[in-house]
């Protein structure tokens, strides 16, 4: 099998997600929830009711996306979602409140990379 042949069968097989809610990863890392309802050969896809579902610690909000545009080369996983399992073990918040939570969460992730990088020298030491 071909590259090209693997290709358009993967997107083929796209039909079968037509009309029902995806999760879609994307390479930058954001978690987008939609009905999809359109793609081409090169996996980009429209998702219908799109929203930016982010997670902080078991606090989640979704921001609304509405009709929404996602390039293929942009995706990196793609799955139908469990409604009845989707926010087991999630408590939903405000988005002003997640936004908080997500930038005190990079800034904690900085932080520790931060001092990780000060404490290199004690790598020498030994």
């Amino acid at each position: 099998m071909t590259n090209d042949s693997w290709t358009l069968s993967a997107v083929a097989s796209l039909v079968e997600e037509l009309d029902k809610k995806l999760l879609v990863m994307l390479r930058d890392g954001s978690k987008i929830l939609g009905t999809l309802r359109s793609f081409d050969q090169f996996a980009n896809i429209v998702l219908q009711d799109a929203v930016e579902r982010i997670i902080v610690g078991s606090s989640y909000s979704d921001i609304p996306l509405g009709l929404y545009i996602v390039r293929g080369e942009n995706v990196v996983l793609m799955g139908e979602v469990d409604e009845t399992k989707e926010t087991e073990g999630l408590t939903m918040v405000d988005n002003d409140e997640i936004k908080r939570a997500r930038e005190a969460e990079k800034a904690a992730e900085k932080l520790k990379g931060e001092m990780l990088s000060r404490m290199d020298f004690l790598d020498s030491l030994e």
